[in-house]
């Protein structure tokens, strides 16, 4: 066991500092990741060349290139086609557009990057759960799991596969092929799926969404924030829904109270003057409301009107993407503040709601929800701005969507190339996007925002951390403690507890952070019990990739959170035992085809 010495004290100070940065998001991911490499160049621990060295390391050019091809997918429309032939042999069945839905996200998951097909599929669920008459809350959970659980399913499947499989290259063992993890990937999904279908439904809140699909046929209902005035009847009514809907003809979304969120089905509430109803009605009932004073606008614009002369004008909601440029800028500093024809009326964060007097200082995170007021004419820029997701609309045209079978071949090609060995998957991926950019199915300077630079920038950070403590020995160091808690036990209970601790870091780290921190100290492990490290390398995958049990160890979870109008618990009371099923399976499933 290494001495402790002061470059493993300096070096796990480095550690923590970024864990709990990391964990409490006080600064950016990428700042963090900078100060990292910044902080191991300063203190000596890494010559420059040595931090930096994550900039060259295949499988942050892997990663970035698959980003760059899946762009290229969805704004051909070759996975948008899939989303409009779900729309068509639905037909309205409830049980065939769950059906078709899971099942196409978990195809398109396996081969592409998750985060998109989630994008993507949130404003289908929202539109079919008006058509089909279901809640879309019972299915934006499982939309995110199945994503995840079927990109363990292929080496592409997830950027967690890629890093694992080239860092294990450079500790001298052979990289993962296309389709190894498919062999207990997709067993593993098949019953993370069966679960999900069953489970989900009887466990998951059944909410309506505020606003259905923007169907021009349909007699208008509009979404409104009214806050409950002083002498309103409403003071002191304990049955808010009921009482709205037969007396004033509304529909009760949500009663935001002192910034804070409540659903009134789930938590029932004495309602109190200064409250915030979130209401859905026609335009009549909510004038009428207006003009009886029983309730104010709280956003207080006196032009807000309803219904006459705002034909065109729509009620929608906007949630925030990762890809999204907005991020971390103040909501009133963008574009729709800046256009006068924009009415921005809300915001509603993962914790908190803000009113349009409250939000001068709110700065936009990834799955934050803007509630706005816009012409009809004005959605088309909104989409194409890729800065938001109009989660309502389903019904759009994708652009050049005479380049789908272009693409679509491009990609297949690179996985065929890719598992058959033809060519590394690096060389692969770059072809694929070279291929892409001359054929006009992929314009970098609009695919530039898509290779998230904030992941990429972890990877790079994290990579310098994990050569750190390689070079310092406190990977040894850490796995001699780890092992330490495994004294006399075999090496099926140490793989377990390695997919444990996977698991549980990917909850407060990302992913690919966890993989990369992770996988010396496995492989180290293996070595000190004298068997195949393969395993521990296998379960690095599904482990760093369990990550069910909150909203914001995952990006596709926390995209949910805002349209599903999830609570925190919702993720544990379906996710727990989602993560335990995963752990427990690949800890079983992994010896039987990679024996220690």
């Amino acid at each position: 066991m290494p001495e402790l010495n002061l470059d493993i004290i300096v070096v796990t100070a480095i550690l923590i500092a970024s864990l709990s940065l990391l964990i409490t998001e006080k600064i950016a991911v990428d700042k963090t990741a900078i100060g990292i490499m910044v902080a191991l160049a300063i203190t000596g621990i890494l010559s420059p060349g040595e931090t930096i060295s994550g900039f060259a390391n295949p499988a942050v050019i892997t990663v970035g290139a698959m980003f760059l091809l899946s762009h290229g997918l969805i704004r051909t429309g070759a996975v948008g086609f899939i989303s409009e032939r779900i729309l068509h042999f639905s037909k309205g069945n409830k049980t065939r557009a769950v059906f078709l839905i899971l099942s196409t996200v978990a195809l398109a998951s396996a081969f592409i990057n998750n985060t998109p097909v989630v994008v993507l599929f949130i404003p289908i669920v929202m539109g079919l759960s008006c058509e089909c008459d279901f809640s879309p809350s019972k299915l934006l959970i499982p939309l995110s799991y199945v994503s995840i659980l079927a990109g363990t399913c292929t080496l592409i499947g997830t950027s967690t596969n890629i890093i694992v499989s080239d860092l294990s290259t450079q500790f001298g063992f052979e990289p993962l092929s296309m389709f190894e993890l498919s062999q207990v990937g997709i067993p593993i999904a098949i019953i993370g799926i069966v679960f999900l279908i069953f489970i989900s439904p009887r466990i998951l809140p059944g909410r309506t969404a505020p606003v259905c699909e923007l169907d021009e046929t349909k007699s208008n209902r509009y979404i409104a924030e009214l806050i409950v005035s002083q002498n309103s009847p409403l003071i002191g009514e304990e049955h808010i829904i009921e009482y709205a809907r037969e007396q004033l003809g509304l529909s009760v979304i949500e009663v935001f109270r002192n910034g804070n969120i409540f659903d009134p089905v789930r938590s029932p509430l004495t309602v109190k003057q200064e409250d915030i109803l979130l209401v859905k009605g026609s335009a009549e009932d909510i004038v009428s409301c207006l003009k009886k004073q029983i309730m104010e606008l709280a956003h207080g614009e006196e032009n807000m009107a309803f219904g006459h002369g705002l034909k065109d004008d729509l009620i929608v909601e906007l949630i925030v993407p990762p890809m999204s440029g907005l991020l971390r800028e103040k909501l009133l500093s963008t574009e729709l503040q800046n256009d006068p024809e924009i009415k921005i009326i809300a915001i509603r964060t993962r914790r908190h709601h803000y009113s349009y007097r409250k939000i001068t200082t709110v700065k936009l995170k990834v799955g934050d929800t803007i509630l706005v007021r816009c012409p009809r004419e004005k959605l088309s820029k909104i989409r194409n701005s890729n800065e938001f997701i109009v989660i309502e609309d389903i019904h759009y045209s994708m652009i050049d969507t005479e380049k789908a079978r272009m693409a679509a071949l491009i990609f297949v090609g690179v996985v065929f190339c890719a598992s058959t060995g033809l060519a590394d998957i690096l060389v692969c991926s770059l072809a694929g996007v070279f291929l892409m950019t001359l054929t006009n199915c992929l314009r970098l300077k609009d695919a530039y925002r898509s290779l998230e630079s904030e992941v990429l920038l972890l990877i790079v950070g994290t990579i310098a951390l994990g050569v750190a403590m390689q070079k310092t020995g406190a990977t040894q160091l850490y796995a001699d403690a780890f092992l330490s808690l495994f004294d006399g036990k075999s090496p099926h209970a140490v793989l377990l507890g390695v997919i444990f601790l996977s698991s549980f870091c990917t909850h407060i780290l990302s992913n690919n952070a966890t993989a990369v921190l992770l996988l010396p100290i496995a492989v180290t492990t293996a070595a000190s019990f004298g068997v195949d490290p393969r395993p521990f390398i296998i379960g690095i995958c599904f482990g760093a990739s369990a990550c069910f049990a909150t909203p914001i160890g995952y990006q596709t979870n926390l995209l949910v959170y805002g349209p599903g109008r999830y609570r925190f618990s919702d993720y544990i009371k379906i996710g727990l035992p989602l993560n335990i099923i995963v752990i427990v399976l690949s800890s079983i499933l992994i010896p039987f085809f990679w024996p220690f």
